[in-house]
C-alpha cells in the first residue's frame, strides 16, 4: 500500500471511529451515571430500591425494544442517518430527566434516553463491517467499545467531582448538550456508503426470523445475554452499593472503586479486540477466548456474592476487565452470516443482552429489597442471595456455549 493510500486509509477510519466513538461515550455515561448520582436522585425525589431499579433499568427495556427495528434502519438507510437522528431523542430524555418532579418523569426522560443511545453501539459495528476486513473487526469493534469504557470512567470520580460544582440536574443537563454536538459531529463527519438491505420490508422481517431461528445465534447468546446483561446492571447501579455496604467503603472510596473497575473495563474493551486476533493468528478461535474470559467474569462476581472484601479494588478492576469478554461475540456471529444483514445479526445479540440487564436490574433491586437495611444498608445475605442468581446463570450458558467454542 502507498503513503498516499495509507493516509487515505487512516483519514476514513478516523471519520468512521471517533464520531461514533464520542457518542459511545455518552451512551455507557448514560449507562452507568445513575451509580453515581443515584443517592443524589433520592434525596430530591423519594425512591425505594425497586424505584431506583426501575428508574435505571428503563433505559435497557427502551433500548432493548428498539433493537429489532434499529437493525432494519441501519441495513437499510444506513448507521450514519440513524445514529445522528436517534441522538436526538436521547438529549430531549436528558433535559427531561433534569427537570423531572417525581418517578414518572424520571422513567420517562430514562426511557428516552434509552431509546436515543440505542444505536451507539449498533451503529458503528455496522459500518465496521462495511469500511473494515473481516479480521480487523474485533480491533475496531475493541475501539468503539474502549470508548464506552471511558465514558464509564466520567460517569464515577469526574461525576462526584462535577457534584461539587453543580447538581445531578446540572449534570443530565452538560450531557444532554454534548450528546446534541455528538449528533451533529455524525451528521457531518461519518461518511456514507451504500448499504444492500436484500428487499423490501417483508424480506429483511424473514431475514430477521432467519437469525432467531439459527442454531449458532442460540449457542452464543444466551451466554453473552447473561455476561454482558448482568455486567451492565451490575456495574451501572449495583457495584457501588456492594462497595458501600459490604466492602465498607465511603462514598467517596466507593466512587474511586467505581472509577476501577470502569477503567478497567475500558482496559478490557480497548485490548480484547487485539488480543482475539493475534491469539486467532495462533489458531485460537475468538469463541473460545471470549468463553474464558466469561467465565473469570463469573469466578469475580462469585467472590462479590461470597462477601469476598479483602482486596474491592482488585476485585472491581478483575471484574470490569472480564467484563469486556463477551463483547467478541458480536464479531463471532456477524462472521456466520451475510455482511447484508450484520446490522441485523447485531442488534438481534444486543436484543437478548438488554433484555437481561433491565431483568438483571429491576430483579436485583426487588430480590435486595425483600431485606429491611439495617443503618442505611442491605444485609450481607441480601447481597450474596441477589448476586448469586447471575453467577449460576453465567456457569449454565457457558456449559451451553461450549461447542461453540470450538470453532
Amino acid at each position: 500500500m502507498s503513503d498516499k493510500e495509507e493516509s487515505g486509509a487512516a483519514t476514513l477510519a478516523l471519520r468512521v471511529v471517533l464520531p461514533f466513538a464520542a457518542a459511545y461515550f455518552l451512551s455507557y455515561l448514560y449507562r452507568t451515571v445513575n451509580a453515581v448520582l443515584a443517592p443524589e436522585i433520592g434525596r430530591a425525589i423519594t425512591l425505594d430500591g425497586a424505584d431506583i431499579g426501575l428508574m435505571t433499568g428503563v433505559y435497557f427495556i427502551t433500548f432493548a425494544a428498539a433493537q429489532l427495528p434499529l437493525g432494519i434502519l441501519l441495513d437499510r438507510f444506513g448507521p450514519r442517518r440513524v445514529e445522528a437522528t436517534l441522538l436526538l431523542f436521547a438529549a430531549g430524555g436528558a433535559l427531561a430527566f433534569s427537570l423531572a418532579d417525581g418517578v414518572p418523569a424520571l422513567v420517562i426522560g430514562r426511557a428516552l434516553v434509552g431509546f436515543g443511545v440505542s444505536a451507539c453501539l449498533m451503529a458503528p459495528l455496522k459500518a465496521n463491517v462495511q469500511f473494515f476486513p473481516p479480521t480487523r473487526l474485533p480491533l475496531m469493534n475493541g475501539i468503539i467499545l474502549g470508548a464506552g469504557g471511558l465514558g464509564a470512567v466520567a460517569a464515577t470520580g469526574p461525576v462526584q467531582m462535577a457534584l461539587a460544582v453543580t447538581d445531578w440536574r446540572g449534570v443530565y443537563a452538560a450531557v444532554a448538550a454534548l450528546t446534541l454536538a455528538a449528533a451533529a459531529g455524525i451528521w457531518l463527519v461519518v461518511p456514507d456508503r451504500p448499504t444492500s438491505p436484500g428487499g423490501g420490508l417483508a424480506s429483511q422481517l424473514r431475514d430477521i426470523g432467519t437469525i432467531f431461528r439459527a442454531p449458532i445465534f442460540w449457542r452464543i447468546a444466551p451466554a453473552s445475554a447473561i455476561s454482558m446483561g448482568s455486567f451492565m446492571a451490575i456495574q451501572g447501579l449495583w457495584a457501588g452499593p456492594w462497595l458501600r455496604d459490604i466492602a465498607g467503603l465511603s462514598v467517596e472510596q466507593s466512587a474511586a472503586g467505581l472509577t476501577v473497575m470502569a477503567a478497567a473495563m475500558g482496559v478490557g474493551f480497548l485490548s480484547i479486540g487485539a488480543v482475539t486476533e493475534r491469539f486467532e493468528r495462533l489458531g485460537v478461535p475468538p469463541a473460545t477466548l471470549g468463553a474464558i474470559g466469561m467465565a473469570i467474569h463469573g469466578l469475580a462476581l462469585a467472590a462479590m456474592a461470597a462477601g469476598f472484601t479483602s482486596a474491592p479494588l482488585v476485585l472491581a478492576a478483575v471484574y470490569g476487565f472480564t467484563g469486556a469478554s463477551s463483547s467478541v461475540n458480536y464479531a463471532v456471529l456477524t462472521r456466520r452470516f451475510p455482511a447484508g444483514v450484520a446490522g441485523r445479526v447485531n442488534t438481534s445479540l444486543n436484543l437478548t443482552m438488554f433484555v437481561a440487564a433491565f431483568s438483571m436490574q429491576w430483579g436485583l433491586g426487588w430480590v435486595l429489597g425483600l431485606w429491611d437495611k439495617v443503618d442505611g444498608h442491605w444485609p450481607a445475605t441480601a447481597w450474596t442471595v441477589a448476586l448469586a442468581l447471575p453467577v449460576v446463570l453465567t456457569a449454565a450458558t457457558l456449559a451451553w456455549l461450549g461447542p461453540a467454542c470450538r470453532k
